[in-house]
């Protein structure tokens, strides 16, 4: 199984080690892609060295699609390339999960009208304006959507996502 981690400087440096080492762990493939290939800074100063270019991404070779949180995250709904991949993951019913933050990516993709979600509280009005149920949850599953309202909530999301037997479970 291969994973697809969308990355820019301001990620959340704990979300993306704990996503990282978990899906390796279980026998994951983990492909950390940004905008550009140099050296990213997340926002507690950790570094990460993408694996390559969102340009250079296939989505078909990927079965996960990870939007981490953080401040990457406005930066990467800016990014065409980014908001591409994620809606085409979406339109292909690809499971993607959206941690924190993450869901502004989907908005930007325009894939969130009439899907139920959780996020960080501070872009709940956000989703509800993309047309979104915003649900005060740890995590939220509709279809192939996992959302994560924050890093404290991963251990509820984590068991989900590492085993695909259970993506269609409900939480």
């Amino acid at each position: 199984m291969k994973a697809l981690v969308l990355l820019d400087d301001g990620f959340e440096d704990v979300t993306v080690h704990y996503l990282w080492y978990r899906l390796r762990e279980a026998g994951w493939e983990v492909c950390l892609a940004s905008p550009l290939m140099h050296v990213l800074v997340g926002m507690h100063n950790y570094r990460i060295e993408p694996d390559t270019t969102i340009h250079q991404v296939n989505p078909s070779d990927y079965d996960l699609l990870l939007i981490p949180d953080g401040t990457c995250v406005e930066r990467l709904r800016l990014r065409e390339e980014a908001v591409d991949v994620t809606r085409t993951f979406v339109q292909d019913g690809l499971p993607v999960a959206a941690i924190g933050h993450g869901p502004q990516l989907l908005i930007s993709a325009g894939v969130l009208d009439g899907r139920q979600v959780t996020c960080t509280p501070g872009i709940r009005d956000d989703v509800r304006a993309a047309g979104a149920a915003y649900r005060d949850e740890a995590v939220v599953v509709d279809g192939q959507l996992f959302t994560c309202r924050d890093r404290e909530d991963l251990p509820l999301l984590l068991p989900r996502l590492l085993y695909p037997s259970r993506w269609n479970q409900h939480v």
